[in-house]
């Protein structure tokens, strides 16, 4: 069973199949119990009329053997005298059910009784002579008559007559067309509604089917890529504006971010195997230079090369853990103290502060700073200038130089990890490429900016924008 039902299709069909269903039951026990009470009530119409025409010809004095209701053409009648005695009936009446009487032949008439008001029971309607009662009572039975039995449905009626007292008519329609009409409905229903539940039932298989095709195309083509690790492949995308067409076009989305950040990914490990190996390689020449000829060591030049080792293994480090979605720590800092910290001890780096605090990790943004300020005295001339302040509801640090400044066109791609401009190519002068990148994902992960512009002195000005606490 969990197999049959396991696809949405089938359960979608189920579903809708199931709902159709109740509704149609709910519909047809709702037209079907209307239709019986319609019916019911105009065979209860018809019945009063007839014992309400009886009635009248009593109050009119009309003998029992002239009644002309009695003939049995609109039906059975019943007429009945104290403690419900049968007095008058149709011809040809055989059998009868329903009724307070179920006698069929009258008794021999006694003397009428009295018109005392005393001898009227309690619940009687009080009457005059000759007049008929307002209320008419119901109730449903069988009559057989010259030898076909049928269902009627009685109407009795109370009239005060003048020299027989108070007599109740009792006349009967036939139920034959109401009967009829229900079975031939339920018929109907029966037959049709299983029907209407197999179109519903196919109509949505086929529908679902092939809203759900898209799906499956791109369910098919994500397993492939799956398996084929082709990330520049994309799924395809139906030409509607539907759910799956977006679902399809977050898809590509997903897969070409997933394809720049494998790519990035493939990109930084090459790099990062390239950077590393340079100052291996020359600490393992000085080294092995050393072993065999110990004056010859360059101390100075190893620690050097171990010194930019290890600074190249905390900034690869610092990217890992920024790549892996590492938050700052919520907590205040002051941006301007931690401009002058950075500064201290920087030949020729002027700041110009106000107080401001953001939100942040105090070590990741002191982090930024140090590698604006080592990007700034790499190319400026004689001058760097930080500025600290207000910009709306933003914090805002500039650090500016008085150097040759960064070409429009490499503005973006200086924070690209690894890039060196040509003015800082060397290693030695120019770092690994990865300050700039460090300071923009610093950035971004405490919800700010950095950019790269020309600066009052035509130098290079970077300026990082925080949210203020």
């Amino acid at each position: 069973m969990r197999r049959l039902f396991g696809s949405v299709r089938a359960r979608a069909t189920l579903g809708a199949t199931l709902v159709v269903a109740v509704a149609l039951v709910a519909a047809g026990a709702a037209v079907l119990l209307s239709l019986k009470s319609n019916l019911m009530g105009e065979a209860g119409t018809r019945a009063e009329r007839s014992a309400r025409a009886v009635a009248s010809e009593l109050a009119a004095g009309t003998p029992y053997g002239k009644l002309s209701g009695l003939d049995g053409d609109d039906g059975p009648v019943q007429v009945l005298a104290e403690e419900k005695r049968l007095v008058a009936a149709s011809e040809d009446l055989e059998k009868i059910s329903g009724t307070d009487s179920d006698r069929v032949k009258p008794l021999p008439s006694v003397a009428p009784r009295g018109n005392d008001d005393d001898d009227s029971d309690d619940h009687e309607e009080a009457l005059e002579h000759g007049e008929i009662a307002g209320e008419s009572t119901f109730s449903n039975g069988s009559a057989t008559i010259d030898g076909h039995t049928q269902d009627y449905r009685f109407a009795a009626v109370e009239v005060e007559t003048h020299d027989r007292g108070r007599l109740k008519v009792y006349a009967g329609a036939p139920l034959a067309a109401e009967h009829g009409a229900v079975q031939t409905a339920l018929t109907v229903m029966l037959i049709g509604f299983p029907l209407l539940l197999g179109v519903v039932a196919g109509v949505t298989w086929l529908v679902t089917r092939r809203a759900l095709r898209p799906v499956e195309d791109i369910r098919s083509e994500m397993a492939a890529i799956t398996a084929s690790q082709d990330l520049a492949r994309r799924v395809p995308e139906p030409q509607t504006h539907d759910e799956v067409a977006r679902l399809a076009r977050t898809t590509n989305e997903t897969l070409a971010a997933l394809e720049t950040s494998v790519e990035r990914q493939r990109r930084f490990v090459a790099d990062a195997s390239h950077e590393l190996r340079s100052p291996i390689a020359s600490l393992r020449t000085q080294l092995e230079v050393a072993a065999a000829h110990p004056e010859l060591l360059d101390l100075d030049g190893a620690v050097e090369d171990t010194v930019r080792l290890q600074r190249l293994a905390a900034d690869l480090l610092l990217l890992a853990r920024l790549d892996a979605g590492e938050r700052p720590h919520d907590a205040k800092v002051d941006l301007a103290g931690l401009a002058r910290e950075a500064a201290e001890g920087r030949t020729g780096v002027t700041v110009d502060a106000e107080p401001v605090n953001v939100a942040g990790s105090r070590g990741q943004l002191g982090r930024v700073l140090a590698n604006l300020l080592d990007n700034a005295q790499r190319h400026a001339r004689s001058a760097v200038i930080v500025t600290v302040r207000r910009e709306g509801d933003l914090a805002l640090v500039g650090v500016a130089d008085d150097g040759d400044g960064v070409p429009h066109s490499d503005r973006e791609r200086i924070f690209e990890r690894f890039v060196r401009l040509d003015a800082a190519r060397s290693r030695d002068d120019g770092g690994a490429g990865l300050g700039l990148a460090i300071a923009r994902d610093v950035a971004v992960r405490h919800g700010g900016t950095l950019t790269a512009g020309q600066g009052p002195a035509g130098g290079a000005l970077f300026e990082l924008r925080l949210p203020l606490a």
